[in-house]
């Protein structure tokens, strides 16, 4: 089958599984992995491959991210239990005040994504903004748009987040990346606003299954503290969040200086810096003196987290499907037709490949690795105009997140909402910041052209 028929079919398949999964309520993980299969077929992959590919998209998914769900999700369940995550919401309050709490938790997805791939920081965040949101009555939806907006911008822009190193040593600016560091930072702005002014707009159209539009919030944020009798310290409550925070950060800033520390290496890794952050949370719960309690929340956290895996991992398989289906490389092929468009380009191209296979940062590496070539023919060989490159890069890697990219099942369904309402929220909200963010981009490259 020819490139061009294959999109077709792909964007037809997608079209197909909304309809199944909004319309005629088939459950998302059989209507991802029908689509793969069918897709598969009609792209000519032999019928004899597919059960291989298949496993290999399932498993790869829950290799890099199916632990890191379920100790993300048994820290937010912790923190929950103990009281914590009130008492972090009340410093935040604090700090911040009550009148703009999605600027607040927009601006802590922003940070903590630097060091930590923003699926592991929605969920170690979740906490935060579940009890921000019963705090303040903002809108459940709002805020985790705002949280997910802001975890994704600087995942897709702000080194040591493994996508924009990876681009700016294929491009040749590797010794440069302190540019890419201030210019992702810089260029954050306008997807931030854009980002902000949508959850608002959002939140007041969109109810999560958490919105409670008839009691009142104030009544019912003091009955929950009076259910806890008193709630633990500040630091004891954030260090479950914090301390793997800090690990990670840890680890990737001393693998970008080359600097190798075995147990920081290890610690690092999202898997045991989290599987720390537990073992702070069970620390917790011993001194509220509720350990009876843990194993019925580790029960309910595994019943929990189960369909979001199983969701997840079936997006991971179509993403593979459609990466050895031919299609990505008849995109890498034909990439001349988009060459003249200029710094639109790299935007355009890590767009098409972020939207067909789900991954930003496979869409930011592959889009990388094929612009290296013709850097000087697009006018943008200068270390400068090359960082400028890397960030254009990652605003079409974050455009747009939709069912076969496991962040968008990780924000849908940790945030509540049914997958028609994640299209409106998660898919439309990465499309606004996209184009926010490429609107920043050609604002920088008319200053320094």
């Amino acid at each position: 089958m020819t490139g061009i028929l294959l999109i077709v079919v792909f964007v037809l398949s997608i079209v197909a599984m909304i309809v199944a999964i909004s319309k005629y309520k088939i459950h998302p993980f059989l209507s991802i992995m029908a689509v793969s299969l069918i897709f598969g077929i009609i792209a000519g992959i032999p019928v004899a491959d597919l059960p291989g590919i298949i496993g290999d998209g399932f498993s790869g998914t829950f290799k890099s991210i199916g632990i890191v769900i379920i100790f993300g999700a048994l820290v937010g369940m912790l923190l929950e239990k103990t009281g914590a995550a009130i008492k972090m919401a009340d410093i935040v309050v604090r700090v911040v005040g009550k009148r703009h709490p999605e600027i607040a938790i927009m601006l802590m997805g922003w940070i903590v994504s630097i060091p930590v791939f923003c699926d592991s920081g929605f969920v170690i965040l979740n906490p935060i903004r579940k009890g921000l949101a019963k705090r303040t009555g903002a809108s459940s939806v709002a805020m985790t748009v705002a949280l997910s907006m802001g975890l994704y911008i600087s995942h897709c822009f702000v080194p040591p987040t493994p996508g924009p190193i990876a681009a700016a040593n294929s491009l040749g600016i590797g010794d440069h990346l302190l540019l890419v560091i201030l210019l992702g930072a810089l260029l954050s702005i306008p997807p931030l606003v854009a980002g902000y002014l949508f959850a608002v707009y959002i939140g007041g159209k969109v109810k999560a299954r958490d919105d409670d539009e008839d009691v009142s919030l104030v009544k019912s944020y003091e009955q929950l503290i009076a259910e806890y009798g008193r709630l633990p310290g500040g630091c004891s409550s954030f260090a479950p969040i914090v301390v793997p925070i800090v690990l990670m950060a840890l680890a990737s800033g001393l693998a970008m200086a080359k600097i190798r520390i075995p147990i920081i290496a290890f610690l690092g890794t999202p898997m045991m810096a989290l599987a720390v952050g537990t073992a702070l949370g069970v620390v917790l719960l011993a001194s509220a003196h509720k350990m009876d309690e843990f194993y019925g929340i580790t029960n309910d956290t595994l019943m929990v987290v189960g369909p979001i895996l199983f969701i997840t991992a079936a997006g991971g398989v179509l993403g593979k499907v459609i990466s050895v289906s031919g299609m990505v490389q008849y995109i890498t092929d034909n990439s001349n037709v988009l060459s003249a468009i200029g710094i639109f380009f790299p935007f355009v191209l890590a767009a098409i490949l972020k939207t067909a296979q789900g991954s930003s940062t496979v869409a930011i590496t592959t889009t990388a690795g094929m612009l290296a070539p013709v850097l000087p023919a697009l006018g943008l060989d200068s270390p400068l105009l090359g960082a400028l490159c890397v960030i254009a890069i990652g605003a079409g890697a974050m455009t747009v997140s939709h069912a076969n990219d496991s962040y968008f099942w990780v924000v849908t369904n940790f945030g509540e909402m049914e997958p028609q309402q994640g299209y409106r929220t998660q898919t439309l909200g990465t499309l606004v910041i996209g184009v926010a963010s490429m609107v920043g981009v050609y604002a920088a490259y008319l200053l320094l052209a």
